[in-house]
């Protein structure tokens, strides 16, 4: 579930909520009751779960000879079927 950052139009509180993307957006302050607009962030990026310091390694695609685009980008699913 995705956090929101909101800003009040009135007190200038900050605050994040935890919503669903089809949720409503938020309308009111927590704190002073005026009305609030929600903010535009850049994400919270990618989040790897596990003890390690580094990625796992991605295993080598049976069809790189085929996919023009297991040269740049390694397997990820998008080669399509192969021929």
């Amino acid at each position: 579930m995705p956090a929101y950052e909101y800003l009040c139009q009135a007190c200038e509180h900050r605050f994040d909520l935890r919503q669903k993307m089809s949720d409503p957006e938020a309308t009111e302050c927590p704190s002073c009751g005026g009305a609030v607009k929600r903010l535009i962030s850049g994400g919270a990026g990618a989040i790897v779960k596990g003890g390690g310091g580094s990625f796992p390694q991605v295993p080598s695609c049976p069809s790189a000879s085929q996919c023009p685009a297991a040269a740049q980008m390694g397997c990820g699913g998008g080669c399509g079927p192969v021929h």
